[in-house]
């Protein structure tokens, strides 16, 4: 790894509680038998910065922008609840316009062994399979950006504060939490692939047929037995499977569709709430909006007029 700053002569403080050397990438390490996490903190603006690591890496943002340049992609603004999944060896050239000592820019590097995250998958194919035999768990690390799920976020800091405490039980339970992740980590890569790219897989993945399925009826009554006779599956093992690769229930996935079709169309300025309520499949709209504030965490007609900067 190659970088730069200047020595540190001035009040900025690690919130990590090590020495600081550097104000541009300064660095602590902490190490387990199968993987390093490196907790980096930048207290002024750079350019460029190169790194690099010997084995597959995940990074998140903690706090503050970075601007990436990697290879074969366009630069792009890197920040807190994103983490990126980089090949061992790969140049990242890092830009930091925006840190300062009252607010630096903090991420973290998690280095895991080839081997290890092939034990993992391995396992996980063995002994939980996809639901198409041609398919199977993987975990890319060529370049994959993604937004951290509420899992993923609270397993990184899990890690953090795993590999800083003094515990006799400590590598147990790091083993154990890093397993975890490479699992939520590849089963967000299969669910993105299977909602974002549905039209690719839909011949060849009964999930992906189905979910093509929801999203053509949500205005219709949809049981768990239709779906799975869809999907040409029993109803348990559909449930299970559904809820394995997509993460969460076919109900909830219903649910949310249901909102994000609601969404588009509160957006439209001569729609009303009624409107929205119906023609995204709720039969109620005291129903419509508690699950609209279950999952955006605000009342339609709040989203409506935030939207069009009503009072």
């Amino acid at each position: 790894m190659r970088q730069t700053g200047k020595v540190v002569k001035n009040e900025a403080v690690s919130a990590w509680g090590n020495r600081l050397d550097t104000l541009v990438e300064n660095k602590l390490t902490l190490s387990h038998d199968s993987a390093e996490l490196h907790l980096y903190e930048t207290f002024q603006q750079a350019h460029l910065i190169q790194l690099r690591f010997n084995a597959p890496v995940m990074t998140s943002m903690l706090s503050g922008r970075k601007v990436m340049h990697l290879r074969e992609m366009e630069p792009f603004n890197y920040q807190p609840g994103e983490s990126l999944l980089l090949p061992s060896d790969r140049l990242m050239q890092i830009d930091f316009p925006d840190a300062t000592t009252d607010e630096p820019t903090r991420c973290l590097a998690l280095t895991i062994s080839d081997e290890f995250i092939r034990e993992t998958i391995a396992e996980l194919n063995e002994q939980v399979p996809r639901v198409e035999t041609a398919n199977e768990w993987q975990l890319d690390v060529e370049n994959y950006l993604l937004q951290n799920d509420p899992e993923i976020s609270s397993l990184t800091d899990k890690l953090i504060r795993l590999f800083r405490e003094n515990n006799p039980f400590k590598p147990f339970f790091i083993k154990n939490t890093l397993r975890e992740l490479i699992v939520r980590l590849s089963q967000t890569q299969v669910r993105t692939g299977l909602l974002q790219q549905t039209s690719q897989h839909i011949n060849t993945n009964r999930l992906a047929y189905v979910v093509t399925y929801i999203r053509e009826n949500l205005t219709r009554a949809l049981s768990v037995e239709d779906l799975s006779d869809k999907a040409c599956l029993s109803k348990s093992h559909f449930f299970r499977l559904f809820k394995s690769e997509l993460g969460v229930s076919p109900a909830q996935f219903i649910l949310s569709e249901r909102i994000q079709l609601s969404k588009a169309i509160l957006s439209n300025p001569t729609k009303t709430i009624s409107d929205a309520c119906y023609e995204s499949g709720f039969n109620s709209l005291t129903h419509f909006s508690n699950a609209f504030r279950s999952i955006e965490h605000i009342c339609p007609r709040q989203f409506k007029r935030q939207l069009f900067g009503l009072n």
